[in-house]
């Protein structure tokens, strides 16, 4: 699996873009997989901790049951409305996804019973617009950087 310094290593100017998306705001969206393969979306927050990505869930959350018991999640930055009069001026979308793993809990200011993991990245994405064309940027271990153009 990859992590964040991987992307960063790799397709830097994308990361620095990437990241910027989802530290523009707070709350990101995460999709977990409920017990019978739903999927299931709840509010979260992250954190890029030096060559990771990190982030915790309270204890007895539906989110936490969800991942102890498969930790396959797709995570979304903030969304951000494109500008009416000029929609190639909106900055995009950006998302991860891959398997969140168990760490330790902070050393200050853990909640009892709380998880906390890192992403093992599978994929990153950014989608953005540029006058007419739908752009798709994305990042994969086994194939690095890729950009895509839809009309």
């Amino acid at each position: 699996m990859a992590t964040w310094s991987d992307i960063l290593g790799d397709a830097p100017e994308f990361a620095t873009r990437l990241r910027a998306l989802f530290d523009a705001g707070t709350n990101k969206t995460i999709a977990t997989l409920r017990r019978d393969g739903a999927p299931r979306i709840s509010g979260t927050e992250l954190l890029f901790d030096g060559g990771e990505v990190t982030l915790g869930m309270m204890p007895h959350s539906m989110k936490l049951l969800d991942v102890q018991r498969d930790p396959r999640v797709a995570i979304h930055s903030p969304t951000l409305e494109p500008p009416k009069d000029d929609p190639s001026a909106w900055p995009g979308d950006a998302k991860l996804s891959g398997t969140l793993r168990a760490i330790d809990p902070p050393a200050e200011g853990a909640f009892p019973g709380a998880g906390y993991f890192t992403l093992d990245i599978t994929e990153a994405a950014l989608t953005s617009v540029t006058g007419e064309l739908l752009i798709i940027e994305s990042w994969h271990p086994d194939r690095g950087w890729e950009r895509r153009e839809r009309t």
